[in-house]
């Protein structure tokens, strides 16, 4: 592939919002979407035939990156950033399809395993992505079973994989059977011993939990199996993938529990300060994320070794990594733990240069990287970005709030080394934007709403009737070397198809595409803007 910033263009489509199809065989003798392994839907995309039928759309639209969100485990409320491993791949991404065109599950395991009513574009309930997810980890539970007593053809390529990854896999493992053992309880209420890593317990439980363990070696062989399959078709076809990787990580998790030293954490394993942003434009209290805060000092003194082996190993599976919360490098937000919501809190210094001269060093050279630098940045993070040569992003539904055309997040300011998009996931939809109205918690006023449509139609030179459509042409008319859009942009879809809201915990993450929406006439559209504004590479 040509150089990661020439002029290109993309689209923002997680794997859970992909359809759930059958597996087929393609014309090009890969994954298809119409073949006999159908047991109807189980609830959500995964790396499948669904993601390969979306590497050839992508390919015949002329884009050349698919921006994914994280892709490790999800926690509480499904949030790809609250995840349980910084390294793991998440189970439920793993494709039952795929298990099942490798021997590893049979037409008979699919018996009453699909979930009634789940197809479509719906926001799901808790209890219907939590059904979902059990019935595909019954699934993964059937596949490894076969994996033990039939598919020992496999065995040596697992124990090369636990060797390749044993910086992290046996650590993720033992959390993971741990926390089932003890009925999902948090890792800070188990018993001390194993709290605190007593080296006797560790090596108890260990035992006790071998063949738990093992099943979670063997789900993220697999992940990674079929990752790596993927990874390379799309790369044959010129689609390179754009990773994201959270600047924080889980409390609950594998790299804390393993790691306690890293992390701002009390005598009993608590959290003493938290992370979140202070009060902006998406919410007027600020945003709590709850997560525990570096030991920088720590990290520093070890020359960032942890955050070097997560970096190897992101970049083992994406070709470019968006690195979400970007200013938390220069300048982070603390908040003492016990407050309930983040409008207190203080701004501390982050590692700044020495963390990315020490990533340098590691890496070989340059990083392959977007910051994400939106919310209140300073120009001291400005400078932190420019001096490592990473693009920013530009959101072009920031460019309206002023009703003018100063305001640098219109697409006619936008520097060639930066990244565009209609919207992100934490954005409403371009439609949803436009058809907004004035609710509770909202930080715009009736009057505020009302200039940014009349500024945005202004500006467009259009009559709102396709506004997703004027959004498009404008970014990717814009000098950005790259310009995104999530899938919602190109469909035109509504803000019911919105894929998160900051500040909330619940109804986010759940929006699935309906299968045919990503027609020919779609893929012809958005062919035909990407040729006009030069962004197909040749």
């Amino acid at each position: 592939m040509s150089s990661l910033f020439s002029r290109a263009s993309g689209l923002l489509l997680h794997f859970t919002s992909l359809p759930a199809r059958p597996l087929g065989t393609a014309s090009d003798g890969q994954p298809g979407t119409d073949g006999p392994w159908s047991a109807g839907d189980l609830g959500s995309g995964d790396l499948g035939p669904s993601a390969y039928e979306f590497v050839r759309f992508l390919k015949r639209s002329g884009q050349r990156w698919w921006q994914i969100l994280p892709t490790g485990p999800t926690g509480y409320g499904f949030s790809p950033y609250q995840s349980p491993s910084s390294f793991a791949g998440n189970p439920l991404l793993v494709s039952p399809a795929l298990m099942a065109r490798d021997g590893l599950l049979k037409a008979e395991d699919w018996h009453d395993i699909a979930i009634a009513g789940s197809g479509g574009s719906v926001d799901w309930s808790r209890t219907q992505m939590e059904s979902s997810a059990s019935k595909r980890m019954e699934l993964l539970r059937m596949a490894f079973r076969r994996f033990q007593h039939q598919r020992q053809d496999l065995h040596g390529h697992l124990d090369q994989f636990r060797h390749e990854q044993s910086d992290w896999l046996e650590e993720h493992c033992l959390f993971t059977a741990c926390k089932n053992f003890h009925n999902d309880a948090s890792w800070n209420d188990w018993e001390q011993p194993l709290r605190r890593r007593d080296e006797q317990a560790i090596a108890n439980w260990s035992e006790k939990l071998r063949v738990a363990c093992e099943f979670e070696a063997f789900i993220q062989f697999v992940f990674d199996r079929q990752w790596q399959e993927l990874r390379q078709y799309a790369s044959a076809n010129g689609v390179g993938i754009i990773g994201d990787i959270p600047i924080f990580v889980a409390m609950d998790s594998s790299d804390v529990w393993s790691m306690q030293q890293l992390f701002e954490l009390d005598d009993t394993g608590n959290p003493t300060v938290v992370a979140g942003v202070p009060p902006d434009y998406f919410a007027i209290l600020g945003q709590r994320w709850g997560n525990p805060l570096y030991r920088w000092p720590e990290h520093d003194r070890t020359g960032y070794a942890w955050w070097v082996r997560r970096f190897k190993r992101m970049l083992q599976l994406c070709d470019l990594l968006r690195i979400d919360h970007f200013r938390g490098f220069e300048a982070y937000w603390e908040i003492p733990a016990s407050l309930p919501d983040a409008r207190i809190g203080e701004w501390r210094p982050g590692p700044r240069d020495d963390f990315f001269r020490a990533l340098q060093s590691a890496l070989g050279g340059s990083i392959p990287v977007i910051a994400e630098d939106l919310g209140y940045i300073t120009d001291e993070v400005r400078n932190l970005r420019d001096r490592f040569h990473f693009p920013g992003m530009k959101v072009i539904q920031f460019g309206f709030g002023g009703a003018s055309g100063k305001s640098m997040d219109l697409p006619h300011h936008y520097p060639v080394h930066s990244i565009a998009y209609t919207g992100t996931h934490d954005n409403d939809t371009t439609v949803g934007w436009f058809q907004s109205e004035l609710g509770e918690g909202s930080s715009r006023t009736q009057q505020l709403i009302d200039s940014e449509k009349a500024f945005a139609l202004r500006y467009l030179r259009c009559d709102g009737s396709q506004i997703h459509l004027g959004v498009l042409r404008a970014v990717w008319s814009s000098a950005s070397c790259v310009a995104i859009a999530p899938v919602q942009d190109i469909l035109g879809l509504p803000a019911s198809a919105r894929m998160n809201t900051p500040g909330t915990s619940t109804g986010n993450w759940a929006w699935r595409c309906e299968p045919g929406l990503m027609d020919q006439r779609v893929g012809e559209m958005l062919l035909e803007v990407t040729d006009t504004y030069d962004r197909v590479l040749g």
